[in-house]
């Protein structure tokens, strides 16, 4: 289920996205937000990030809560 709230995400957290490319299959990479690419409150499909190894996609699951 997307992360749909842009406040529910910080920079530092670490999530699960899916990249754009593995929107077909569902397949979901981890890693660190660096940046919100996402300028809405909501957005109903997930919130788009920029990984810290420069990875875009959107934001599926949260890991931890730092």
């Amino acid at each position: 289920m997307p992360i749909e709230n842009r406040d529910d995400i910080a920079p530092g957290m670490e999530v699960m996205i899916v990249l754009k490319k593995d929107q077909p299959t569902g397949k979901l990479t981890k890693g660190v937000v660096k940046d919100i690419l996402t300028n809405s409150a909501f957005h109903p499909r997930g919130i788009k990030v920029r990984l810290e190894d420069g990875q875009v996609g959107r934001v599926q699951k949260i890991v931890d809560g730092k």
